[in-house]
């Protein structure tokens, strides 16, 4: 029997969705013990075999790849075998087989699965799962807690709700005699879901948002997140996701991407990443126009170069303590992470807020995940580590003056401190390249000039094609106002008197524009329309008579 045969025999009323708490792990806690008990072991059981998984099946291609933990490469996490052009095609054409199924199956049950999932995730897979994101992805306690503890868990809770909030979207206005109603389908065909390494949450999202609609998934995690992310997949699984809506292939980038958009039926690219490889997807798939059934969606979310603005008037100790967090937490490896700082010389030289800047920065402690106490780990690899030194000694070689850190260890782990840089040239280039590292470039400004607010703004809107996160630290609020209008394009999230990280979902919708993605804000109601292919539906209770209007008399 077809699910969409299957009686509705209520209005759904969702239980009351909230973010998922944050817990704190102090010292002494039950809850860091059992972290702690967590992380050692899996430390100890390393290294994992982890399997594709197309139509239910756990596949091994026996083409395998290895995740290293960043803070020790020496440890492997896991050996994760790849998918081959021909696995994908196998996926693709089981996806499309599930899908009808799947989009048929009544909105509650689709909406259960996804909630038993953030509750496994919030309570008997949490530790795991943050261990997972901790060793793997090189994140400390509480970065680890914020995304795969609780950002995931948010993700699929108030996607619940915001897609009900979709469906309940209907026209209000009826000719007489008939019912206009709203039909929000899955696209015709499948997505493909493209996630990074540095959030485990995101890795649920892009292929659970369109999931969420009845869309099917082809996903492609990151090498660097594999182990996280099979586990979110494992999750879903249990909570009941149906075998083949969610294909977990990991593998060769540009071999897994090639084959789905070469597919007729690829509907839609669900994609998290960087700015150059999202523009060249971009002309690949409208090269395959002519050969697609339909047009397909593009959803990007790439770089940033996100800055921070301090007026004179602004507390500097506020200023100290939200820039750090924002520039160093997770080494800098947010797309939202504060890179470029904007100071005023009066605060700057004689206000106090070069040197306690450079004090507080010289107390971060940086190591091993698996040690509790430091504040930063390691960046993500090898590559980055490289990537992240080779701009410091670029800045250096351009007149930059490193005033703390500057330096890396990639000994062990792939370590790198701290580094604030101070530029005299607003367009140096660790003031417009993204780095995605510890590294914040500070310019000062003449805050003696009469138009001073106005050029420093320009200068910030002008100096990248990034427009993602940005900051503005002022008491005025006239000055807020002013630089708020100028640098209203600047950013798709703008934080007025704290650090432009830390986006909550339900409460922040997170994206950005011009070369940061298609701002279409993630963990809003209206992201949803980009997965889904509206049809509008008008019936007639009344028969017509005759096909003669009154003007034709």
């Amino acid at each position: 029997m077809s699910s969409a045969s299957v009686a509705q025999h209520g209005t759904i009323v969702l239980p009351r969705i909230e973010n998922e708490p944050n817990r704190n792990y102090a010292s002494g806690s039950k809850e860091r013990a059992d972290l702690q008990h967590a992380v050692d072991e899996m430390m100890k059981s390393a290294p994992f075999e982890v399997p594709c998984i197309v139509n239910g099946k756990h596949i091994k291609t026996g083409d395998v790849a290895k995740q290293v933990n960043p803070s020790n490469h020496a440890q492997i996490l896991c050996n994760y075998h790849q998918a081959d052009e021909k696995l994908v095609q196998e996926a693709i054409e089981g996806a499309l087989k599930a899908k009808q199924t799947w989009e048929e199956m009544p909105w509650a049950d689709r909406a259960a699965v996804f909630l038993r999932a953030a509750d496994l995730i919030a309570h008997k897979y949490r530790y795991k799962l943050m261990a997972a994101t901790m060793l793997g992805q090189g994140k400390n306690v509480w970065q680890a807690e914020i995304d795969a503890a609780a950002e995931i868990c948010d993700f699929f809770r108030f996607g619940v709700a915001q897609v009900s909030e979709l469906y309940a979207q209907q026209p209000a206005r009826h000719a007489p005699g008939s019912w206009n109603r709203m039909e929000f389908r899955p696209l015709e065909g499948f997505v493909l879901a493209v996630s990074p390494f540095n959030f485990t949450a995101i890795g649920g999202n892009l292929p659970g948002a369109p999931a969420l609609v009845g869309n099917v998934v082809v996903w492609k995690p990151s090498p660097m997140a594999t182990y996280s992310n099979y586990l979110v997949h494992q999750i879903l699984t249990e909570a009941g996701l149906p075998a083949g809506v969610i294909q977990f292939t990991p593998g060769p980038p540009a071999e897994i991407v090639k084959a789905c958009i070469d597919h007729k039926m690829f509907a839609a690219l669900h994609f998290t990443g960087s700015t150059t490889v999202y523009k060249q997807l971009c002309k690949d798939i409208a090269a395959n126009y002519d050969h697609y059934r339909n047009y397909p969606r593009m959803v990007g979310e790439t770089g940033g170069k996100n800055f921070a603005l301090v007026h004179p008037t602004a507390d500097v100790d506020i200023v100290v303590n939200e820039c750090i967090r924002g520039a160093f937490e997770y080494q800098g490896s947010k797309c939202s992470a504060l890179s470029r700082l904007y100071v005023p010389a009066s605060l700057w030289n004689n206000g106090g807020l070069k040197e306690k800047l450079v004090s507080q920065v010289g107390t971060i402690s940086v190591g091993p995940v698996n040690e509790f106490q430091h504040f930063m780990g390691p960046v993500i690899a090898q590559t980055a580590f490289q990537r992240i030194m080779g701009f410091i000694e670029s800045a250096k070689k351009a007149g930059g003056q490193v005033l703390a850190g500057g330096t890396g260890d990639n000994s062990v782990g792939f370590y790198i401190q701290p580094t604030i840089i101070e530029t005299k040239d607003p367009r140096s280039t660790t003031m417009v390249n993204e780095i995605f590292g510890p590294v914040l470039t500070v310019f000062v400004y003449d805050d003696s000039k009469a138009d001073y607010w106005q050029a420093i703004s320009q200068e910030i809107d002008a100096a990248t094609d990034y427009a993602l996160t940005g900051s503005i630290f002022s008491r005025d609020r006239k000055a807020i106002t002013e630089a708020s209008a100028m640098l209203r394009y600047a950013s798709g999230m703008l934080y007025i008197g704290q650090k432009p990280t830390g986006a909550q979902v339900g409460a922040q919708p997170f994206a950005g524009a011009r070369a940061s993605g298609n701002n279409y804000k993630a963990g809003s109601t209206g992201f949803f329309y980009q997965f889904v292919s509206a049809r509008t539906v008008k019936e007639s209770f009344v028969d017509s008579e005759g096909f003669m209007y009154p003007s034709n008399a």
